[in-house]
């Protein structure tokens, strides 16, 4: 069995084609099934709004989508479920509305994001005197522990997305290794996953999301995978999954997991084929 736990629809507003011709090329490229994660809506303007996520409105056309489109993926042998790409954020009072969306919706799959180059976290950074990329690269660490802590999530999602879009200039995973390892272990401790996001080999660095120094850290200490191409278009359906899959076979992770109605289940490692 071959999954792809990460990916958008159009309703993001940076999203292009709709949700069954990702199905259709998940088809294609023999993955059997697929999970859908917007981006879940949030109150504040800082964590972008038209362009970046859904409406609160609009979650409801969201669900309906998905829903459509699993039935119409039926027939292609592709299962088609149902996930939000939640926050991370260190000022709880900004989760509340995200955490009644949570409560309200019977998600299959729940991701838990920082993103680090969202005006919201980098007005953090600021507000906390946060100016080295070291200061900021250590903070970030510790907020997805705290959310790997909160019970919220399933899999921390693209967790060095801070190494891209400007928001440090380096980023030597040595150079952190203990607040690194702190996240893993969190991520251990509440018995959740963490993503390996193929997108990251597009852009900033062209590494994998974890970079692979992390990945040795995690499959030393134990950490369950998740795997998602973040795709934002069909033709980026299981990008990669071709060498990363063996790259984490040759590093010693045995299977990978996927969700449904918030159940872990696991596959064998896919041999990338």
């Amino acid at each position: 069995m071959r999954v792809d736990s990460h990916m958008h629809t159009p309703l993001c507003g940076h999203a292009v084609g709709e949700p069954i011709e990702y199905a259709m090329m998940a088809a294609e490229r023999g993955i059997d099934l697929i999970t859908i994660t917007c981006h879940i809506p949030m109150r504040w303007e800082a964590f972008g709004q038209a362009g970046i996520r859904m409406a609160r409105e609009e979650l409801d056309d969201y669900r309906a989508l998905v829903q459509r489109t699993a039935e119409q993926a039926a027939p292609l042998g592709v299962e088609v479920l149902c996930g939000i790409e939640a926050e991370v954020y260190p000022d709880e009072a900004e989760l509340e509305p995200m955490d009644e969306i949570l409560a309200s919706y019977d998600f299959d799959f729940v991701l838990g994001s920082l993103h680090a180059q969202c005006r919201s976290y980098i007005e953090w950074l600021a507000s906390n005197k946060a100016k080295t990329d070291a200061i900021k690269i250590d903070s970030y660490f510790r907020h997805l522990r705290d959310g790997a802590q909160s019970g919220r999530y399933d899999s921390m999602s693209h967790p060095d997305v801070i190494r891209t879009y400007g928001v440090v200039n380096h980023f030597m995973p040595a150079e952190h290794e203990e607040v690194i390892r702190e996240f893993l272990q969190a991520v251990v401790d509440e018995d959740i996953c963490m993503e390996v996001n193929t997108s990251g080999l597009t852009k900033g660095d062209y590494e994998v999301h974890p970079d692979p120094l992390i990945l040795d850290w995690a499959s030393e200490m134990g950490v369950k995978l998740t795997i998602g191409s973040d795709s934002h278009r069909p033709g980026s359906v299981g990008q990669f999954f071709d060498i990363i899959q063996p790259m984490l076979r040759d590093k010693g992770f045995k299977d990978l997991h996927y969700f449904r109605g918030r159940k872990r289940q696991r596959i064998d490692m896919p041999d990338g084929r």
